[in-house]
């Protein structure tokens, strides 16, 4: 089982259901990658997903990732990707796959530059930091076009549009 936890900023508009919006965007973004089967494990696969603020993205960029600037999505995996293979074997009742913390002002401005909403971009960026949390990457092209395939996919089971 799939068991997503979030927390949001007061700037994220309140008229959308954003626990509701993670808990899909994980679970389609898993879908179509090798871990689908997370969704029925006998055990809780738990992701944590923080609806924040520029400032609290561009700290935690700077301070994990050397950039000091914000940016629209970080993940923070709590597993090697070689350990995600094992995870069938575990005798854990739950598995941390790991947070992901979105921005709200670089969100809102990329969206309003596509065109969609707030809530359609999100969607797109859980997805693709799921992704990350269970080994994906977009460093070297070939891995980026392969990511990108996954989440449009994932965003097309989802009823949206292909963002890129």
């Amino acid at each position: 089982m799939i068991e997503t936890e979030t927390s949001t900023d007061p700037l994220w508009p309140s008229d959308t259901d954003w626990e509701a919006l993670a808990t899909r965007a994980v679970a389609a973004a898993l879908a179509v990658s090798p871990y689908g089967s997370l969704a029925d494990a006998r055990f809780t696969v738990s992701v944590s997903v923080h609806f924040g603020t520029d400032d609290e993205v561009h700290a935690l960029n700077r301070d994990y990732r050397g950039k000091d600037k914000p940016t629209n999505v970080l993940s923070f995996p709590m597993l090697e990707p070689d350990m995600l293979g094992t995870l069938a074997n575990t005798d854990d009742g739950e598995v941390l796959l790991g947070d992901i913390m979105l921005a709200f002002q670089t969100c809102a401005n990329e969206a309003a530059e596509k065109g969609i909403t707030v809530a359609a971009h999100a969607t797109h960026l859980i997805a693709h930091g799921a992704l990350h949390l269970v080994g994906y990457d977009h460093i070297e092209e070939a891995d980026a076009v392969h990511m990108e395939e996954l989440e449009v996919k994932a965003l097309a089971n989802l009823g949206l549009d292909n963002p890129y």
